[in-house]
């Protein structure tokens, strides 16, 4: 091919044809499944009845899992704010994505994320964000009270263990609902390892979860947040998710605090700082009621009971219960004492206001909000300057006084330049004339004269006068230049900002609120807000009088700032305070044109929604008359019936008047619309039913000419009796009502019994308890708060106050916002301490096994404490015996000491709270089974003893006890020895202390051991020591440490225990052992048989030489004689042998011979039978024929 790869040809899609047509068809109509069936009925027939009933079957198990067990609805009608908790390892972007959360849904910023967070994030929806640090008592805490979990990821690095973690600690406090979102994707530059990346992290996410979790990518981040569009996605999820009830949490009352306040006496503190302090803690309560003086368990602190509980009104309700389409800004409200943000915070006693009301931490520098403090902090001369050049009117009309006028007052002011060597800068003095003493010029003052506390008060009273003089200066040029027009409107002023961009390189933003201020910085970050920071006209019109009338009352105040905030955008405003020679300041010139000209802009970045709508504008009166209410030009009578404000904003006569509200139930009010209908009373003498009566009178009978039918007019007899019948008839269709209102019920309660229908016991189940819950909301419903708290308690929803004394001082002194801080309810019995029994599973992914007497923290309930277990398992008859270490892969039981928690409460276990160790932390996971001492643990105990006289069957025992007492203790127990021979312990023995008489199966050897196995019952240690993490120092909340294992105090003290030389390994050695020989009675070896009779035979060995024969010697005549002999026996052996051989062979041919006679006389015997056979067969037949041919004849 040359390396050239072959184009294939691209596909056309035919335009026109059949086919085109079908594909057109199809798109326009859309095939429905409905379609395929009409067309094809037996592809959609049931194939096979047997895959049929399982799919059917498998359907229904499905839907049948997804079924939770209906629990009563207890929320109030305005619940808590929802509790977000945000989780992730360190630096993966929790703050940000908080940050960008509270700025999607309240568009306002917050620089430190302190404490629990509380926006309103809907209608009837309010989210409290909570940052969880990298610390697992946090992590603990916040699992107990978090309703929804932001579980961050760091796509970049993967999974780390903070994470499985934090999802092992949601598994036992109760699993909340838990999203995940994956942050740094923007760190892959490839996007197929993204893609991969993601997969693999999804999957890995749902098998922790569960399958179909979710999971959220944030792609990166612009200018330090995350995309607009993908936290409003998030933002969306969390607004509408639903949540689940928690058996803990709908079962203990707990508040997580956002505001603390130390009451404790100041006398008593300066006195003792050591001493108790009394605390009020304040938030939302959540989970069920709250009772007053209850006990209640503070995580990291202790057990405490409360003094007092108060209802406080909410700091952050939900919106009115006004229809609107969406939030007005006013009313999106951010709740964050511990960060600084707050606003008016009503308290029992007292009422504490943050001004500005939304006060809120920027981001860049904090600067002035009003032109007025602007100015003097960025002002170029002095204050002598710029009064002689101004001039003041005090009342309308008067003559305006120059600064010649009251030269007595500015005599002797001059100005002198001294070096500070402590701030490096030269500082402007003032010295006046009549006085020798020197005092600082407050125009002089940096930005941060807000914190600068250390001006006396002289100095104060001089700033008052400057200000003063200065604020009359500019009023009164404000009123030359606005007098006779109508007040100006506060509009950002959105063309100006377009056109002037390119020019203006910092321009101040003046505003009267923080809203405006947060409003054109949103427009200035450029996130396409600006309709909604300026009026676009479609807000609704209660924001609109509130703003207008805001407006109103500060016309007078704010002249000057907005004259500075039009002027703020000029080029001219770095020589704004200049001088000329002539002692004038150039920011005076032309201030009326521009007053005139900031208020036209102002208006035409304003529009009026009245004018819009209805095209024109209710002017008002001349301002003739307003100026006649002016009292000496400073002062103005207010009378709103007379402004022009209330008449531009008049009822509109479209809108229906809520506060005009009718009573149809009354009968007044329906007879005062009567005579409106047909029916009724039109004019004086013409009454409806008086006409139709003289209609009938008048035409009486007539024929009906379609159907011929003829209609006579009524008498009054006829009427009378008409008038009987229908009465007759009324009662007759009572009757028949009742009765069938009767058959009704009779078929209903049929059909409940009978027939149930689609309705399953689900269906009814869930229906009880939505009656149930219903039923529980209009118990209390008409009461007030007042008297509902004194009958069931503060309710969930409510804010509170909890006061609570004899709390330690280092709970104050070293309180860190970061923390969290949940006062959780106790119940009943869970203020005592107790022993608890427990089924205990270690952790597979810890690595090590845990050891019984170990120190063990557990979180259990509220609490987080110190306790030691015991470790048992139950054996098959029903004893629990100690074990010495956890089991690997399989449950055991646990006994503590601790406090008295419900049976079924989950909890878990760790070694240590202190630091961030490499490996997974969550040592073992159980559940509560019993709450009293009713199992007794029991531990394997071997006494050992040694024979030391044997007799028969009967031994004496020693070293087995040590006193004739304790062997009364154990008379009739069962012993036995190392070889298996049981026995049984009889009596004790005088003499030596401690040694017993026994008896055995079998004799005993004086080499025997004799052990005894016993069981000894084990006291569980009293040890219940909470963790006082928050008492710890800002900074070392982390580094709790309690008891000490043994293992870590010999490590930490270097401490090497020598081992018992019976433990260590040493080389075997075995002396060879001697055994006696075997006696058996003779009278015994008579009566055996002879194989088993002992053969005592001699072994061979040297026969002695006196047992030895003597050798012979033979004559010559013997040894020819005995050659002779030898001779002749073996020739007699040879011949024998011979005739042998000779017999055997004769004997096989006669063996042959014979068996081929056999078969030859076998041969003649067949032939004979088959002749004899074939003879019978032939006479057979003959008569078979004859006798056939008989029957045939006849």
């Amino acid at each position: 091919m040359d390396g050239k790869v072959k184009k294939q040809k691209p596909h056309q899609q035919k335009h026109s044809g059949p086919k085109a047509e079908k594909k057109k068809l199809k798109k326009q109509n859309g095939s429905t499944e409905e379609d395929e069936r009409k067309r094809n009925p037996k592809a959609f027939a049931v194939q096979s009845a047997v895959r049929m009933a399982k799919t059917f079957h498998r359907a229904q198990d499905i839907k049948t899992k997804k079924h939770h067990v209906p629990v009563v609805d207890r929320t109030p009608l305005e619940p808590p704010p929802i509790v977000i908790v945000v989780v992730g390892p360190p630096k993966v972007g929790k703050s940000t994505l908080i940050r960008c959360l509270i700025k999607n849904f309240t568009r306002q910023k917050l620089t430190d994320i302190c404490g629990p967070v509380t926006i309103v994030s809907g209608k009837k929806r309010r989210l409290t964000f909570m940052e969880c640090n990298n610390d697992i008592n946090s992590m603990i805490d916040l699992a107990k009270v978090a309703d929804l979990v932001l579980m961050l990821i760091d796509a970049s690095f993967g999974f780390e263990m903070e994470t499985f973690e934090f999802l092992n600690i949601c598994q036992v406090h109760g699993f909340p609902r838990i999203m995940g979102v994956l942050t740094h994707l923007d760190a892959f530059k490839n996007n197929k390892t993204l893609r991969k990346t993601k997969k693999n992290l999804k999957h890995r996410f749902w098998t922790e979860v569960y399958q179909g979790a979710k999971l959220f990518y944030l792609s990166g981040m612009v200018y330090g947040e995350y995309q607009n569009q993908e936290v409003k996605n998030l933002g969306r999820f969390i607004s509408v998710m639903k949540f689940r009830p928690l058996v803990w949490q709908t079962s203990h009352p707990y508040v997580l605090a956002d505001r603390i306040e130390d009451l404790t006496d100041p006398e008593r503190l300066r006195t003792d700082p050591k001493c108790d302090r009394t605390v009020s803690l304040y938030g939302y309560l959540r989970g069920t009621h709250l009772k007053n003086k209850g006990q209640v368990h503070i995580p990291g602190v202790g057990d405490f009971q409360m003094s007092d509980v108060n209802f406080l009104p909410d700091p952050c309700p939900l919106p009115g219960t006004q229809k609107k389409r969406a939030l007005n800004e006013k009313e999106r409200l951010l709740y964050a004492p511990m960060a600084g943000v707050g606003g008016v915070v009503y308290d029992k006693d007292a009422v504490y206001i943050d001004l500005p009301a939304n006060h809120v931490k920027q981001l860049q520098e904090v600067r002035p909000t009003t032109e007025l403090v602007q100015s003097l902090i960025e002002t170029h001369v002095t204050l002598d300057a710029k009064m002689a050049a101004s001039k003041v009117s005090l009342f309308s009309g008067s003559a305006g006084l120059d600064p010649t006028d009251i030269s007595e007052v500015q005599e002797g002011l001059r100005e002198i330049h001294v070096w500070d060597p402590h701030t490096q800068t030269q500082r402007r003095k003032v010295v006046f004339t009549g006085d020798e003493e020197e005092e600082n010029d407050v125009s002089g003052s940096s930005s941060d004269e807000d914190d600068d506390g250390s001006d006396s008060d002289q100095e104060n009273q001089e700033e008052d006068d400057d200000l003063s003089t200065f604020l009359k200066e500019a009023r009164a040029k404000s009123e030359k230049a606005t007098r006779g027009s109508t007040p100006p409107v506060k509009k950002p002023k959105l063309e100006e900002m377009k056109g002037e961009k390119e020019v203006v390189t910092e321009a101040p933003a003046f505003a009267d609120s923080e809203d405006e201020l947060e409003k054109s910085e949103a427009d200035s970050e450029g996130e396409g807000e600006a309709e909604r920071a300026g009026d676009s006209g479609h807000c609704s019109k209660e924001s609109e009088e509130d703003s207008e009338e805001e407006e109103e009352d500060g016309d007078d105040e704010s002249m000057e700032e907005e004259i500075g905030a039009d002027d703020s955008d000029e080029e001219e405003e770095q020589g704004k305070y200049r001088t000329t020679h002539s002692g004038t300041l150039k920011w005076k010139e032309g201030l009326q044109q521009k007053a005139s000209a900031a208020f036209l802009r102002h208006q035409e970045a304003a529009p009026n929604l009245r004018k819009l709508v209805y095209g024109s504008v209710v002017e008002a009166e001349d301002s003739e008359e307003e100026e006649e209410e002016e009292l000496g030009g400073l002062f103005r009578v207010n009378r709103p019936q007379k402004s022009k404000r209330v008449q531009a904003n008049a009822l509109d006569c479209s809108h229906f008047n809520p506060d005009i509200s009718h009573n149809w139930d009354l009968e007044e009010m329906l007879n005062s619309i009567r005579d409106c209908f047909v029916t009724g009373q039109w004019e004086e003498g013409q009454d409806a039913a008086t006409l139709l009566k003289e209609d009938e009178e008048l035409y009486g009978d007539f024929e009906d000419l379609e159907t011929g039918k003829v209609h006579k007019g009524k008498s009054e007899s006829d009427e009378a009796d008409d008038e009987d019948q229908q009465v007759k008839m009324d009662d007759e269709e009572v009757q028949k009502n009742k009765r069938l209102e009767k058959k009704r019920r009779l078929k209903e309660r049929f059909d409940t019994e009978y027939d149930d229908g689609d309705a399953t016991y689900f269906d009814d189940l869930k229906e009880e308890m939505q009656k149930q819950a219903e039923l529980n909301r209009a118990e209390f419903e008409d009461m007030d708060d007042e008297s509902r708290v004194q009958y069931e308690g503060f309710r969930p929803g409510m804010y509170v106050r909890l006061e609570i004394s004899s709390l330690p001082c280092e709970f104050v002194t070293n309180f860190d916002p970061h923390y969290p801080i949940i006062i959780g309810g106790l119940g009943t019995s869970e203020g005592n301490v107790g022993y608890l029994q427990m089924r205990l599973k270690k952790h597979r992914w810890y690595e090590r096994i845990l050891k019984t007497r170990d120190p063990l923290i557990l979180s259990l309930g509220w609490r987080r404490f110190q306790t030691i277990p015991l470790y048992h398992i139950e054996d098959h008859n029903g004893r629990h015996r100690l074990l010495k270490y956890t089991p690997q892969h399989m449950h055991c039981g646990a006994s503590i000491w601790g406090p008295i928690t419900p049976q079924g409460t989950g909890f878990l276990a760790v070694q240590s709270v202190s630091g961030v160790k490499a490996n997974f932390r969550i040592a073992a996971t159980g559940v509560v089974l019993d709450l009293d001492k009713s199992v007794t643990i029991v531990k394997k105990l071997k006494l050992i003893g040694y024979p030391y006289k044997i007799f028969q069957n009967t031994c004496f025992i020693k070293g087995m006890f040590n006193t004739v007492l304790e062997v009364a203790k154990f008379e009739g127990a069962s012993i036995r020895t190392v070889s298996g021979i049981r026995g049984q312990i009889k009596k004790a023995l005088s003499t030596p202390p401690g040694a017993f008489r026994a008896t055995f199966e079998d004799r005993l050897l004086m080499s025997d051991i004799v052990f005894l196995r016993s069981w000894y019952p084990v006291s569980i240690p009293q040890l219940y020591n909470p963790i006082t993490s928050l008492l710890l120092p800002v900074g070392q909340k982390d580094m709790w440490s309690g008891m000490r294992t043994v293992g870590q105090l010999k490590h930490d003290l270097g401490v090497r225990n020598k081992p018992s030389i019976d433990s260590l390994y040493k080389p075997i050695t075995r002396a060879p052992r001697h055994f006696n020989p075997l006696h058996i009675p003779k009278e015994l070896q008579k009566a055996l048989p002879f194989k088993s009779k002992p053969k005592l035979l001699q072994p061979k060995g040297k026969v002695p030489r006196d047992l030895k024969r003597a050798s012979v010697i033979r004559e010559p005549h013997e040894r020819k004689v005995a050659e002779l002999l030898r001779a002749l026996s073996t020739v007699h052996h040879h011949k024998k042998k011979v005739a042998q051989r000779a017999h055997h062979a004769k004997h096989k041919e006669f063996l042959q011979q014979k068996e081929k006679d056999e078969e030859a006389k076998m041969k003649r015997m067949k032939d004979a039978r088959k002749k004899l056979y074939r003879i019978m067969g032939q006479k057979d037949q003959k008569k078979q024929r004859s006798s056939l041919k008989g029957t045939t004849r006849s």
